[in-house]
């Protein structure tokens, strides 16, 4: 049997779980960079308290506006503010907290994670390769997991499949991306995104993909909202950013009162 990592159990999956993200503004070094760190900081906190106010199980932290990313490699000032983000939002609330270092450093998101107790981490391109706008990015599983190994980190990799803003190379369709993901790859959960952020995910291929690794989660990473939630029952839960939003603008503070409503939908409240 396959071990559990980060404690993300039977009872976690049992409730669905609504991932809401951490977008930080852009951070020092970055092309749009600007705020002082500890504007960014307490930024993070601040929607970090309203997601679990809102009823969230769990919150991923991302560098979302510090575009353009590079292929893989972080700075190293990018991975040391990522670091204070991610430590000061685990201190703030009780609730499961993830990492992804954009584009896909899966290095730095299992470092980072280990160090300051966070649960699990999101790869974007984690088997296969993808063209997307920073060019060819090829799969991490095998630097990923060996670097857990390596580190003794319980922390569990969510692997994108068919990720967004990229067009896979080859042949293979989605279940097999599933597939080489969850038995080749090891990891323990998948996400299936729509075209970009935002954009809803294609419900026939978020079924197929769950059909394809039986016994092993796969959630919805994009476009999902109260309104659509019902399109998505199937899906093991949702990472979800933008419709928790004032204003459902992805560049804005997180609202409490969104998250809710979009927790009660999943419960089919």
């Amino acid at each position: 049997m396959r071990r559990i990592y980060g404690g993300l159990d039977g009872d976690f999956w049992a409730a669905r779980p609504l991932v809401g993200m951490i977008h930080l503004q852009a951070l020092p070094g970055s092309a749009l960079g600007g705020a002082p760190i500890a504007t960014i900081l307490q930024r993070a906190v601040d929607d970090a308290r309203a997601l679990d106010a809102g009823g969230a199980d769990a919150v991923m932290v991302e560098n979302f506006f510090d575009v353009p990313f590079p292929k893989v490699a972080s700075a190293a000032h990018t991975i040391a503010a990522m670091t204070l983000a991610v430590d000061v939002v685990r201190r703030a609330v009780s609730l499961p907290v993830g990492v992804n270092v954009l584009r896909n450093d899966s290095s730095a998101a299992m470092g980072i994670a280990h160090l300051c107790g966070a649960q699990f981490i999101r790869v974007n391109v984690y088997v296969g390769a993808a063209i997307t706008d920073q060019g060819l990015i090829e799969g991490a599983a095998r630097e990923t997991v060996q670097y857990r190994r390596e580190l003794g980190a319980d922390v569990a990799i969510w692997a994108d499949v068919f990720v967004k803003h990229a067009a896979q190379l080859g042949q293979a369709t989605i279940e097999d991306a599933a597939r080489d993901a969850v038995e080749r790859g090891l990891a323990d959960a998948l996400i299936v995104t729509g075209a970009a952020t935002g954009a809803a995910a294609n419900p026939e291929l978020l079924e197929r993909a769950i059909g394809a690794v039986p016994g092993s989660p796969v959630l919805v990473g994009s476009g999902f909202s109260a309104g659509t939630a019902s399109l998505f029952a199937k899906a093991a839960g949702a990472v979800v950013g933008t419709s928790l939003k004032h204003g459902g603008l992805v560049e804005n503070p997180v609202d409490a009162s969104r998250v809710r409503l979009l927790r009660d939908a999943m419960r089919g409240g």
